[in-house]
C-alpha cells in the first residue's frame, strides 16, 4: 500500500512542487509521510463543508489546490477559521497534500484548464510564477570521467528540467595546478601541469543540492575535486497562458461569467481589438502588464480599481469573473490527473464544494 508520501511523489511528476512560487506552501502540509494511503480524496479548498465530509467518512489524505495554512502558525487548536479547521482534520486522521501554483504552472494544470475553458486556441505561456530558488554545480572533469559524474550526478536530482532529465552542459578547456609533496595527480605529474578538462554544468533544486555534490565527489577520478555551487534563478514555469479568441467580447465575457457560481462579474473594456487573450488563475492582476504584452484582453480573478485602471491605460481589457472561478476549470483537471496518478486507490471527489466567500 503505499505511503502519503509516495502519493505525493506520484502527483510531483505531473506538477513538480520545484515549479511553484517560492512564497507557496506545496506539498504535505499535515499529517505523516509515513502513513499508509488506501483513499484519497481531492478538493478545491479546505472549507467547513469539506472538513465536515472528512469527519463523517476520513480519507487517508486529502489532496487541496488551495493551501489549508496559508501563513506560519505558532498554534494548532480547536476553534473557527484555519487553524480550527486544521485541528479537526488532524482528528480525523486525514493528512493533507497542497498542489497550487505547482499545478497552476503544470501542463495540462488550471492555467490549461482555464485558457481551455474559453476556448482559446494556438495556447501559449506567459508571466513567470515568481523565482524558484535553485542552485548549479559546476566541475571540472578529464573527457573520459564525464559520463560517469554526469550520470552520478543526474541520479542524485541534479539535471531535471520539466520532462528532461540528465540535462547538462559540456565545455572543453585546460586545467592548471601544481602537485605538491603528499599529492597524487590522478592526471598530470609531480609540479607544475596543464590537462586537457570538460566543464559540467548542472541545476539542481535546494533540497537535493547536498547529495548531488556528493554524488559528484564520489564518483569524480580525482583525488580533490574542484566544484562551484551557484545560487540561481533558473528555469521558471509560467503561470499564465494567452491565446486566440474566436467570437465577439461579448461572447467572451458570457463564457467567462460562466465559469463560476459568483455572481459579480466585473469587466472593463479598453478601446481596440480583443483577439488575444490572456489567462491566470486566481489571483493575477500582478500580471498585467505581461498580459499587455502578449495579448488584449487578461480574464484573472481579484483585480482591484487601481489595477483595472492601469490595464485600460495599457489598452488591456480585463474580465474579473472571481478568483475561484477562474480556478473551476482546473479542479477537473485536478482530479483527472489524481485518478491517473493513484489507479490503485479510490478517490473521492471533493471538488464539488466552490470555496468563494462571494455570493
Amino acid at each position: 500500500m503505499p505511503t502519503v508520501a509516495d502519493v505525493v511523489s506520484r502527483l510531483d511528476r505531473a506538477a513538480p512542487a520545484s515549479a511553484a512560487a517560492s512564497w507557496d506552501p506545496v506539498g504535505v502540509q499535515l499529517g505523516d509521510p509515513n502513513a499508509s494511503v488506501s483513499t484519497v480524496a481531492v478538493c478545491h479548498e479546505i472549507t467547513d463543508i469539506v472538513v465536515g465530509r472528512v469527519a463523517a467518512d476520513p480519507p487517508d489524505l486529502v489532496i487541496t489546490y488551495h493551501p489549508l495554512l496559508f501563513r506560519p502558525t505558532t498554534r494548532i487548536v480547536a476553534g473557527p477559521g484555519a487553524n480550527g479547521r486544521a485541528f479537526r482534520m488532524l482528528a480525523a486522521g486525514a493528512a493533507v497534500a497542497v498542489v497550487h501554483t505547482a499545478f497552476d504552472t503544470a501542463a495540462g494544470g488550471t492555467a490549461d484548464a482555464l485558457a481551455a475553458a474559453l476556448g482559446l486556441s494556438g495556447v501559449r505561456p506567459f508571466g513567470p510564477a515568481g523565482p524558484t530558488p535553485s542552485h548549479k554545480v559546476v566541475t571540472f572533469v578529464p573527457a573520459d570521467a564525464v559520463d560517469d559524474v554526469v550520470a552520478a550526478m543526474t541520479g542524485a536530482g541534479a539535471g531535471q528540467i520539466g520532462n528532461y532529465a540528465g540535462c547538462h552542459f559540456r565545455s572543453d578547456g585546460t586545467g592548471g595546478f601544481v602537485a605538491e609533496a603528499g599529492a597524487r595527480p590522478q592526471a598530470g605529474e609531480m609540479g607544475a601541469n596543464q590537462v586537457d578538462e570538460v566543464r559540467i554544468e548542472m541545476v539542481t533544486s535546494a533540497s537535493v543540492r547536498d547529495r548531488v555534490v556528493a554524488a559528484l565527489v564520489a564518483t569524480h577520478p580525482y583525488e580533490e575535486p574542484a566544484f562551484d555551487v551557484y545560487e540561481t534563478v533558473s528555469n521558471e514555469r509560467f503561470i499564465g497562458r494567452y491565446g486566440k479568441f474566436e467570437g465577439s467580447f461579448d461572447s467572451l465575457v458570457e463564457r467567462a461569467g460562466g465559469l463560476g457560481h459568483q455572481s459579480g462579474l466585473r469587466v472593463t473594456r479598453a478601446p481596440g481589438a480583443h483577439d488575444l487573450v490572456a489567462v491566470v488563475p486566481g489571483s493575477g492582476s500582478s500580471f498585467i502588464a505581461a498580459a499587455a504584452a502578449v495579448a488584449d484582453v487578461l480574464v484573472t480573478g481579484d483585480v482591484d480599481h487601481h489595477r483595472a485602471v492601469e490595464a485600460r491605460d495599457r489598452g488591456l481589457s480585463v474580465i474579473d469573473p472571481g478568483h475561484a472561478a477562474t480556478e473551476r476549470p482546473g479542479m477537473k483537471a485536478l482530479l483527472d490527473v489524481v485518478r491517473t496518478a493513484c489507479p490503485d486507490l479510490s478517490v473521492v471527489d471533493m471538488t464539488d464544494d466552490d470555496p468563494t466567500p462571494w455570493r
